[in-house]
C-alpha cells in the first residue's frame, strides 16, 4: 500500500502527515501541489479538498483532507504498526485526548499565527510584521507556555505518559518559532525545554525535515 499525500514538502500541515506516517513505518507518493501557481485552487484540486488548502491523502480511491484527521485515520488503520500513537486504555486515552486539545487551543493558534506575522506574510506578499499582534501573540504563548511546564511536571509528554500525535502535532510550527528568532519560548522552560527536546529528536521527524 502506496499512499498519495498531495502537497508541499514544507508546508507545516504535511510535514505533519509524512511525519506520522514515518513513524507507523508506512510507504508514500507525494504528489506536489505548487501554492505559488495557485494550483490548490484549481477546479480539479478542489474536487479533492473543498476548500482549497493542503494536504490531502488518498487510499485507494478514498480522499481525506485535515492534516490531523489524517493523523488520526492513518493511526486507526495501522493501529498494530509501528509507533502507537493513540493510547487505547482509557485514561489514557483521556489524556491523549486532553493533549491533543492543548495542541489546539493553546499552542496552534498562538504558533501559526506569530510564523505567519513574521515568516509567511512577507513571502505572501501581504507586507511588514504587524509587530503589535507579533507581541500579543508572544505574550500569549509564553503565558500558555507556563502552563505546559506545570502540566509537564507531571507527565512526560503532552498526551500522558508516552509519545502521541498530540505532541507530534506541535512538530511543524514549533520548529518554526526557532526560524523567526522566538525559539526561546521553548527553550526558556526547563520542562517544555526537555520536552521539545525528546520530541524534535525522533528519526520520524528528523528524515521529514532533512536532518538526517
Amino acid at each position: 500500500m502506496v499512499y498519495k499525500i498531495y502537497g508541499a514538502a514544507q508546508s507545516t500541515c504535511v510535514q505533519r502527515v509524512l511525519t506520522t506516517i514515518k513513524e507507523k513505518g508506512l510507504e508514500y507518493e507525494l504528489v506536489p501541489v505548487d501554492l505559488m501557481k495557485g494550483e490548490h485552487k484549481s477546479p480539479s484540486y478542489l474536487e479533492k479538498h473543498p476548500f482549497g488548502v493542503i494536504p490531502v491523502l488518498e487510499d485507494d480511491g478514498f480522499l481525506i483532507y485535515e492534516s490531523r484527521a489524517i493523523c488520526r485515520y492513518l493511526e486507526a488503520k495501522h493501529k498494530s504498526q509501528g509507533t502507537e500513537l493513540i493510547p487505547t486504555e482509557l485514561k489514557a486515552l483521556g489524556l491523549f485526548e486532553q493533549g491533543a486539545s492543548i495542541e489546539t487551543a493553546y499552542f496552534d493558534s498562538n504558533a501559526s499565527g506569530l510564523v505567519f506575522e513574521k515568516l509567511f506574510k512577507g513571502m505572501m506578499g501581504y507586507g511588514a510584521a504587524d509587530e503589535a499582534r507579533v507581541k500579543q501573540l508572544s505574550e500569549k504563548l509564553a503565558l500558555n507556555l507556563d502552563a505546559y511546564e506545570k502540566v509537564l511536571a507531571k507527565q512526560e509528554f503532552i498526551g500522558g505518559n508516552q509519545f502521541t500525535l498530540a505532541d507530534l502535532y506541535h512538530l511543524p510550527y514549533g520548529n518554526l518559532l526557532f526560524a523567526i528568532g522566538l525559539g526561546n519560548l521553548l527553550l526558556d522552560r526547563p520542562l517544555v525545554k526537555a520536552w521539545w527536546e525528546k520530541i524534535s529528536a525522533r528519526p520520524s521527524w528528523k528524515a521529514v525535515t532533512g536532518q538526517q
